[in-house]
């Protein structure tokens, strides 16, 4: 007589599901790029810069990439610290994955019953620009993790931010901070100003959709809000602070009077950008 099948117990089921999706991301990590050669020599090419390429041709339009590779010292200070604060404030301090960001990201779009906000580190962000483009699917997302851990294995934490640094998108063919220092403001990233960098680095999650000539209040929100965030932990002074206010004022036009008093956070509603390509 066969053996019954017996239902399984919820804990089996659950070592089971374990197992596979082990087994999953196993078999996935072979499969991955091998970011070991980044160690030492740039990239020729990136995925956003090929499927920028490709929406171009589809619009029958011209596409000339900007990309122009300049090591971390030849990156201003100012710029660097803008963009951790902006994008990873504790990049230096976790691994691939920031699970405090995480955890408050999955709080917010809980409350507000929907995706309000992101938690990509900057080696995430990385593996997404180099290998991956911005296609919107679990699948994406999962090969994109799986990078970021070996990412983070093969190379030194600067050695990432300087990657990303220089290939990050800042307009409409333009990647990298020499290229869209040049292409923004017309300095290169070493002689970006404080206010310069925080305006390029407010940009980051819309670049495309950025124009200096016609700011959005977006813009001028997530730029004040960065140089308030470099003021806080010191990494600027209270005179460098005003002087760099001043100049967004002149940059971005002047701020409302709130909104200069109270340096709010991005999130106080949208006013444009994104969306651009996010998450």
């Amino acid at each position: 007589m066969a053996p019954s099948l017996l239902p399984r117990s919820p804990v089996a089921l659950a070592l089971s599901g374990l197992a596979c999706a082990a087994a999953l991301a196993a078999a996935v990590w072979f499969t991955l790029p091998d970011p070991r050669p980044l160690a030492s020599k740039p990239p020729r090419t990136t995925a956003l810069v090929e499927q920028r390429r490709r929406e171009a041709q589809r619009a029958r339009r011209p596409f000339h990439p900007r990309m122009t590779w300049v090591p971390l010292e030849r990156i201003s200070p100012r710029l660097v610290s803008a963009v951790l604060a902006s994008e990873d404030a504790r990049f230096f301090g976790h691994g691939p994955f920031d699970w405090d960001a995480i955890q408050l990201a999955a709080e917010q779009d809980w409350q507000e019953r929907r995706f309000a906000r992101g938690a990509s580190t900057i080696t995430q962000q990385l593996a997404k620009n180099l290998w991956f483009g911005t296609e919107k699917s679990l699948w994406r997302k999962g090969r994109e993790a799986l990078e970021a851990v070996k990412m983070e294995r093969a190379l030194r934490k600067r050695r990432i931010l300087a990657l990303y640094l220089n290939v990050a998108e800042w307009g409409d063919g333009v990647f990298g901070a020499e290229a869209g220092a040049r292409a923004r403001f017309g300095v290169s990233a070493a002689g970006l100003s404080t206010a310069q960098a925080a305006v390029m680095a407010a940009m980051l999650p819309a670049p495309r959709r950025c124009d200096l000539h016609h700011p959005s209040r977006w813009l001028k929100r997530r730029a004040r809000h960065v140089l308030g965030i470099l003021l806080e932990s010191g990494r600027i002074g209270p005179a460098e602070a005003q002087a760099a206010r001043a100049e967004l004022d002149r940059i971005l036009g002047a701020a409302p009077r709130a909104a200069a008093a109270a340096e709010p956070a991005p999130d106080d509603g949208p006013d444009e950008p994104p969306p651009d390509d996010d998450p």
